[in-house]
């Protein structure tokens, strides 16, 4: 179970919130320039498509950034936030649903050096890999690797090691501007 992907199909249900429930405790890997690195998920929030306000496909928005939420689950949705943090989403459900789990945090486990040089702090810091951009910061992914479908050679989500223990659900962060939809219960913390 240690190296055990989770099957892109996982990823093409149409429930979201559960995947990014379901999503804590489970590890991101990546490969890149024949460098490893490994984190366990901790943070995740759903992103509910076209019905949900604080999502980037509302009301049907298709647009250069946005058509890659609209292919199947299981391709990596990936974005610029204020211009600087990339931020790392996995798309979900079926084709033209779509869909997607932010990924909000994760506890370094393989690796560790070559987060800390992409971070440029120590995994000491205060928050090293807690909050999106830091997440992706840390794993080495960036907005070129918006569309990859996962589990191939560069981004893999492998099963938990253990299955969490606590888990709390809270709103989501910073979507405000969504109004009643910024007080869904869509934000999934892995309690330590």
């Amino acid at each position: 179970m240690e190296n055990e992907l989770i099957p892109i199909e996982y990823f093409q249900s149409e429930n979201v919130i559960d995947i990014a429930k379901n999503l804590l405790a489970c590890r991101i890997q990546t490969r890149f320039n024949n460098e490893i690195t490994e984190g366990i998920i901790c943070e995740t929030e759903a992103y509910a498509g076209e019905n949900d306000k604080a999502s980037h496909a509302y009301g049907g928005r298709r647009t250069e950034r946005t058509k890659i939420m609209y292919l199947s689950g299981g391709h990596a949705y990936v974005y610029l936030c204020y211009g600087i943090h990339h931020l790392f989403n996995i798309v979900t459900a079926p084709k033209n649903v779509p869909h997607a789990v932010l990924i909000r945090g994760i506890i370094p486990l393989r690796g560790k050096e070559i987060m800390e040089f992409r971070r440029n702090k120590s995994l000491k810091s205060k928050n090293f890999s807690s909050g999106p951009g830091k997440a992706a910061q840390a794993l080495g992914i960036n907005t070129k690797h918006s569309g990859l479908i996962l589990n191939g050679p560069e981004i893999s989500i492998l099963e938990p090691l253990h299955k969490p223990n606590n888990i709390v659900i809270s709103t989501r962060i910073g979507v405000e501007y969504a109004k009643e939809d910024a007080l869904l219960p869509y934000r999934f913390i892995l309690e330590s």
